[in-house]
């Protein structure tokens, strides 16, 4: 570790060289990729030099207690040299997470997609209570949402809806939302009181740039037609609704919340862009990590991540085997306890399988 660390401040110090070349800040492209490597860099530069000052002193005190000979000073620097050696544990077991490998996507934007499962109608009414969830999530994380595209049932219910997500780290904290949610409730139209059980899935996709993901013009077919449900006064009087079929890969995306062919058109093109990436990713994930499987689950949208129990107030997470009886206020968007200690678990099972 201390190799890696010494490899990593000689780096830090050829980019304050580099940055301070007026050629480098006249070239605006490298000049923010330098900085951004620079700025990743700093917490592990300041968590290190922190460790080599604990050190230091270590060995200072350890010097002075070898030339001592009051014993009530040396025991004082025994209680300082204690307190120093939990002090540089606590920094090492801060600089192992900080050199953990880095998701490229952490920092992206989301496109979050929300679809009912087996239940009919109540799977349909859950998927809308999750939108609302990561709604009112986003809203407390100061988020940016924005609808880009919904199937509904006419009674706060989604067939599907898909949502961007705006904001720093937001696909760091999103991630681990991928994957089957479970219900389990009393439908209002259950006149026994039966609990019925239901599930919607999500998918978190990292939002991909143009440059990251190339379609060619060619590969895609591309239809207009009219819109269908509700909607304002253009709604079944113009062909403002855009299907794009990806034909190498078979993905279709539709668009019609818009009013606008354009609005539509580049909506699904985003939305393509990033379940292509999300392949893509797929890929390269097990190719390069099939024998891992993380402790957190796959992120398979297929695999069943959480139950929400409405007769016990009850959310269960089932990667982490973490209990809450807080039910309202996790519908509600208050997220962060579980997706705390799913990073928690995460970088737990990262660190074992490095050493």
């Amino acid at each position: 570790m201390i190799e890696k660390l010494a490899g990593i401040k000689n780096r830090f110090a050829e980019l304050n060289n580099e940055l301070s070349k007026p050629e480098t800040v006249s070239d605006q492209e490298r000049y923010k990729r330098l900085m951004k490597e620079r700025a990743d860099m700093e917490p592990i530069i300041a968590e290190y030099d922190n460790y080599a000052s604990l050190a230091s002193q270590v060995n200072d005190n350890k010097e002075l207690l070898e030339n001592e000979s009051d014993e009530d000073f040396r025991q004082m620097l025994h209680e300082d040299i204690a307190s120093l050696n939990e002090q540089l544990k606590e920094s090492e077991e801060k600089l192992k997470v900080l050199l953990l490998p880095k998701d490229p996507n952490d920092e992206k934007n989301v496109i979050l997609e929300i679809r009912a499962g087996v239940g009919g109608d109540e799977a349909a009414l859950f998927a809308g209570d999750l939108l609302r969830m990561y709604l009112r999530y986003a809203e407390r994380r100061r988020y940016k949402t924005e609808i880009m595209s919904s199937t509904d049932i006419g009674i706060g219910g989604f067939k599907e809806v898909i949502v961007s997500v705006s904001g720093k780290g937001a696909y760091s904290r999103l991630k681990y939302e991928s994957g089957t949610h479970r219900v389990q409730r009393v439908p209002e139209t259950e006149s026994s009181g039966r609990i019925h059980t239901s599930a919607a899935t999500v998918a978190v996709l990292p939002e991909a740039e143009d440059v990251e993901v190339e379609i060619n013009p060619n590969d895609l077919r591309i239809d207009v037609y009219r819109s269908t449900g509700n909607g304002g006064q253009s709604v079944n009087t113009t062909d403002s609704a855009v299907r794009i079929t990806h034909l190498p890969s078979g993905l279709v995306v539709s668009c019609q919340d818009e009013k606008s062919q354009l609005k539509n058109k580049d909506k699904a093109m985003k939305i393509l862009r990033s379940r292509l990436l999300e392949i893509e990713m797929r890929k390269q994930h097990e190719s390069i990590a099939s024998s891992r499987r993380s402790q957190i689950g796959s992120g398979d949208r297929s695999e069943r991540i959480r139950t929400y129990n409405f007769p016990q107030g009850r959310v269960t997470d089932h990667r982490i085997n973490l209990t809450t009886h807080r039910l309202s206020e996790i519908l509600d968007g208050d997220l962060d306890e579980l997706i705390d200690t799913l990073i928690t678990s995460d970088r737990a099972q990262m660190l074992e399988a490095a050493e």
